[in-house]
């Protein structure tokens, strides 16, 4: 029997990202706000396409991060389930004259992911709209699909109302989709090196420590934060940097785990902090790290529990 993890390497399979925040935001100064309060561009952004953006506290430090999606009448956010209420207040405080309505709608709609190689052919069997580049989304069954990865894996990300997710979960398993747990996911996503906010990236995060610079947008006029950006940029770096990391040989029988927190070595000297780690079936151990100058290198080595780890960048660098 195929498994959710096996279906995200080899197939297809069915994330259930429901639990994810979605936040609507409507009214004739929508843009203008969500401009002011995020890092990169949204007044650009026309129905039909969207952007990955971080939100910033006034020292730089990175509070939330949302996929915004572009409709023509709203915008909806879409958020780590533990920063959908920060997001909504962190906003609503920021209103004052605007014309701007705020709508948590996470209860009311479903959020699937449709992920793995296969992901297309599933797609096109169950009569899934597909999008057509990166973040954008397309209008489907009353709902809508957007190019957005969890795992870091080929997909899309699948909106609708609350009472179509059953159908619509039933018409994937049908074309061929494998149902996908949250460890399931987890696991895919260390393994691309794909970084996830509350674990990798915190709020004590710089934006550029999270090398996540698809979040950023350097032209775009003033927003809460900008100053350390600008800072940071106009310096040319910080002091450490997310990395993924390998370790190619591994104990399978759960001893010497790698884990949050432990910390990485080169030459006797401290070098940084792992953030996430897994080990596939195979015992290789994959995982999310940060990495202090001059040590944060793609094909660099450092040492995790006496053992050495290749470094890579991370997904999205």
């Amino acid at each position: 029997m195929t498994t959710g993890y096996q279906s995200l390497l080899t197939g297809a399979a069915v994330l259930d990202l429901s639990a994810r925040g979605r936040i609507r935001v409507s009214g004739e100064d929508r843009a203008r706000l969500l401009h002011a309060m995020t890092t990169n561009h949204i007044q650009q952004l026309k129905p039909g396409e969207g952007l990955y953006a971080f939100f910033l506290n006034a020292q730089g430090r990175i509070q939330a991060d949302a996929y915004v999606l572009c409709y023509p009448e709203h915008f909806i956010l879409d958020t780590e389930p533990e920063t959908r209420a920060l997001v909504y207040e962190h906003l609503d405080r920021y209103i004052i004259a605007d014309d701007v309505t705020l709508e948590d709608v996470s209860e009311a709609t479903f959020c699937l992911g449709l992920e793995g190689p296969a992901f297309a052919s599933v797609a096109e069997a169950a009569h899934v709209a597909m999008p057509a580049s990166p973040v954008s989304q397309v209008e489907w069954n009353a709902g809508s699909v957007a190019a957005i990865s969890f795992t870091g894996a080929s997909g899309v990300r699948i909106y609708g109302s609350a009472q179509a997710k059953a159908g619509v979960v039933a018409a994937l398993e049908g074309a061929g989709a494998v149902a996908a747990s949250g460890q399931d996911a987890d696991q895919v996503r260390i393994m691309n090196f794909k970084a996830r906010f509350g674990v990798d990236i915190t709020e004590q995060t710089l934006p550029q420590e999270s090398q996540q610079m698809h979040a950023l947008h350097f032209q775009k006029g003033c927003y809460l934060g900008q100053e350390i950006v600008e800072r940071i940029r106009s310096r040319g770096h910080v002091n450490k940097n997310l990395m993924g990391f390998r370790i190619e040989s591994h104990a399978t029988d759960g001893t010497h785990l790698v884990e949050p927190g432990m910390k990485l070595f080169t030459g006797g000297k401290e070098a940084g902090e792992v953030t996430s780690a897994t080990v596939c079936p195979e015992g290789v151990v994959y995982g999310l790290a940060y990495v202090r100058v001059p040590y944060n290198k793609p094909g660099g080595t450092v040492g995790i529990e006496g053992r050495p780890a290749e470094l890579f960048a991370p997904w999205g660098a």
